[in-house]
């Protein structure tokens, strides 16, 4: 940048560093989802393609800032975890959260008709981002315990309201219904009355969506060299010949060789993340 007389105004920014040696959550929430799920028309209580086109950019955004060891989505939020160790942007918190919003907006307009093939995006989508510091690997899987807890009840609710609204009941009769209740009444009213048996839901409405880089074996096809050397071609000039055919067969299989290696990629699970079962498979991830 040059300099200028005009240089001064800088001394106004603030750096707003997260604090080092402590863990890292970004999270961003979609701005006037309520609006946004109504005019476009989502299912509900839940729309798959969301939660796929939610996915999907959440994966994105692991894949252009590979800092992210975990991302945790449900409704229309996710939270993106990075180390103690991560010195990415220099840890500023408005430069990691606003470029992880705006990234995962920009993915999120990029993808939409791949989910939503005949359905015309009205305006722009927004979301908004904060980054959190937690000191101890304790108080992130309390965040992230948090959040999953948070997915269950608002999910456990919007099923039995939807419920009972596709089944004739108006807005406020399923809200004064549902009023007072505890998750055990919620799942009798659905099972009784609705014929839902809630533990039969699709796990990703009612765990959310976790991802993790996870090490994966791919096959990688291994071209046959191009020989352009006339010394090196068959002399023979009967090409109905045994041996031209045999050689046909052999340059054929090498061509199709392949090899096998290791490479990490996103891995999309819908699991329970409270408990320590996760966590003990994965102890790596607790790793300042």
């Amino acid at each position: 940048m040059a300099k200028s007389k005009y240089e001064y105004v800088k001394q106004f920014e603030t750096s707003e560093k997260c604090l080092k040696n402590t863990w890292l959550v970004v999270r961003l929430d979609g701005r006037s989802f309520h609006r946004f799920s109504d005019v476009h028309g989502l299912e509900k209580p839940n729309d798959y393609r969301c939660i796929s086109l939610m996915s999907r950019c959440a994966g994105e955004v692991m894949n252009e800032f590979n800092d992210v060891i975990l991302a945790y989505g449900q409704s229309d939020e996710y939270s993106f975890i990075l180390r103690p160790s991560c010195t990415l942007f220099g840890r500023r918190a408005t430069k990691l959260a606003t470029c992880m919003a705006s990234f995962f907006a920009s993915s999120f307009v990029f993808h939409w008709a791949t989910y939503f093939k005949n359905v015309e995006l009205q305006y722009p989508v927004a979301f908004d981002g904060r980054a959190v510091c937690y000191p101890t690997s304790t108080n992130l899987r309390d965040y992230l315990s948090w959040r999953q807890a948070d997915c269950h009840i608002n999910n456990l609710y919007n099923t039995s309201f939807w419920a009972l609204v596709k089944k004739g009941m108006t807005g406020k009769e399923a809200e004064s219904k549902l009023c007072g209740t505890v998750s055990s009444d919620k799942n009798e009213i659905l099972f009784t009355e609705c014929q839902i048996n809630y533990s039969k839901e699709p796990e990703v409405a009612r765990k959310g969506t976790t991802l993790v880089w996870e090490e994966v074996i791919e096959e990688v096809p291994i071209r046959a060299p191009n020989n352009s050397d006339p010394s090196t071609e068959p002399t023979d000039s009967n090409s109905g010949s045994s041996d031209g055919a045999s050689t046909g067969v052999a340059v054929k299989e090498k061509q199709q060789a392949v090899t096998r290696r290791k490479r990490k990629q996103v891995v999309e699970l819908h699991c329970d993340i409270i408990g320590d079962g996760f966590w003990q498979e994965r102890s790596s991830l607790l790793d300042p």
